[in-house]
């Protein structure tokens, strides 16, 4: 797996890159299928945002959060995507159940 962080008028210091690096760890050991995963990190005046591109076989997820704390942010943006992870991990095994419901009716 691939991961890149960037920072876009933040500078990505040790401590905010392990942070980001530990929220997705966990996030990630749900699903094995991830290939790459971009986080960028941002300020806009008084509002800390971070966002995060998570590429899995056969989608792009994408996920963004906003916070006056930029901790905070990344823990709102992790959050949101194991929400989402979860559900796209959900979706694909009720379709892989659904192909072998129809294939046993068949018979």
């Amino acid at each position: 797996m691939n991961l890149t962080i960037t920072g876009h008028h933040v500078e990505v210091t040790a401590a905010l890159r392990d942070y980001v690096t530990s929220k997705l760890d966990r996030v990630i050991r749900h699903f094995d299928n991830v290939t790459s995963v971009g986080v960028i990190l941002s300020v806009e005046k008084l509002d800390q945002k971070a966002e995060v591109t998570l590429h899995v076989r056969g989608k792009d997820i994408f996920v963004e959060a906003h916070n006056g704390d930029m901790y905070a942010a990344i823990d709102a943006m992790t959050d949101k995507l194991e929400r989402q992870v979860q559900k796209h991990k959900q979706k694909l095994q009720d379709h892989h159940h659904d192909a072998l419901k129809h294939q046993a009716t068949e018979e």
